[in-house]
């Protein structure tokens, strides 16, 4: 406990409450991106407020039953290799497969994931089960005819 109080401690004197406001608008901006994100993948975007909803829709997305939330309260399991793994899975259910999308996702988490849903990237369905998704499909340039 006076690990986190000292971190809050150095924070606060550094910065004052400039970091909490900014804190909150980067989860404003996640939890906006995320809406976006779940009306892309064909899913009611509310969840993305709804606290268990949330999770359920999310894996929902990926094609992991919902019984698998538990899974992300597991200590160490749990936030060091299961939350990552399902984002991966965001990533390929979305068509983006190379390493750097993955590091980023981890990384850049909420930052991503407003990449994701801003971008002109279609979802591709569930790759949970063994079951890849369906390769992109190629956009051609043919005029617009009026």
């Amino acid at each position: 406990m006076d690990a986190l109080m000292n971190l809050h401690d150095f924070f606060y004197a550094k910065m004052g409450t400039a970091f909490y406001y900014a804190l909150g608008f980067v989860a404003v901006i996640a939890a906006l991106a995320q809406f976006r994100l779940y009306e892309k993948a064909n899913q009611p975007g509310i969840a993305a407020f709804v606290p268990i909803w949330n999770v359920i829709v999310f894996l929902r997305i990926v094609g992991r039953p919902a019984s698998d939330a538990w899974k992300m309260l597991i200590p160490i399991y749990g936030q060091l290799y299961f939350i990552p793994k399902v984002w991966i899975e965001v990533c390929k259910s979305f068509g983006k497969t190379t390493t750097l999308d993955y590091v980023l996702v981890i990384v850049l988490n909420g930052l991503y994931i407003m990449n994701l849903a801003l971008s002109d990237t279609l979802y591709m369905g569930p790759v949970y089960g063994g079951k890849a998704p369906p390769p992109p499909r190629k956009l051609t340039n043919q005029p617009i005819v009026a």
